[in-house]
């Protein structure tokens, strides 16, 4: 049985293995499991709870997968759309202040009712507790700037006030939607150094005065 890799399949998207600077992609519509939170992602409970919930639903969707619809794949990367009231937080990392909503893709051939079931899956073998916070939800962001960030999540500002304070401008585009990560290493297991995440920002055309 093949598995898919979206990593590999989707490799403008989800699979540089090496920066190259700041660049433009088309982002199609793709469906996600969602948790949405508030404050520091290290030392928020709600962080870790969602994170872990996620995880507990998307294996047990790729278990089905495999097993009724003969269709195996590795589990996506976990992805977060993060905001705050003032933008200006966010590049100074004053994280307390961050908004949050993490998730993890849903391949399209899976269904609704297997989504339901996977659900009620993780809910009797894992009893995530941020189960009820879970929602199914598509994201539609078009065209967008996105780079290959490597080091710390901490060492990212510089990066994000390059991409909104020149790329996008000198392109004619302004941002619009959330800044997008994609974290491509696990902190758990990987040096700070050496984590690799795709930082993603949907644009549009800036509009005639």
């Amino acid at each position: 049985m093949e598995k898919v890799d979206f990593k590999k399949q989707l490799k403008t998207l989800y699979g540089p293995t090496k920066s190259r600077g700041l660049y433009l992609v088309d982002v199609p519509t793709m469906r996600f499991l969602m948790i949405d939170g508030r404050g520091d992602p290290n030392i928020e409970s709600g962080y870790r709870d969602a994170v872990e919930t996620l995880y507990a639903v998307a294996y047990a969707l790729k278990s089905a997968s495999k097993t009724q619809l003969e269709r195996d794949y590795v589990v996506p990367p976990l992805e977060g759309l993060w905001w705050a009231r003032d933008v200006k937080s966010f590049a100074a990392r004053d994280k307390h202040k961050w908004k949050w909503t993490m998730m993890i893709m849903v391949p399209d051939w899976i269904g609704p009712a297997m989504i339901v079931a996977a659900i009620e899956t993780a809910r009797t073998k894992k009893r995530p507790v941020a189960l009820d916070r879970l929602r199914v939800e598509a994201l539609a962001e078009g065209k967008a700037v996105q780079v290959l960030h490597i080091g710390a999540y901490d060492d990212e500002g510089p990066v994000i006030a390059r991409m909104h304070n020149s790329f996008i401008p000198e392109l004619g585009l302004v941002p619009v939607g959330r800044h997008h990560e994609i974290y491509l290493g696990d902190p758990r297991k990987t040096a700070p150094e050496k984590l690799r995440t795709v930082l993603r920002q949907p644009v549009r055309e800036r509009p005639e005065r």
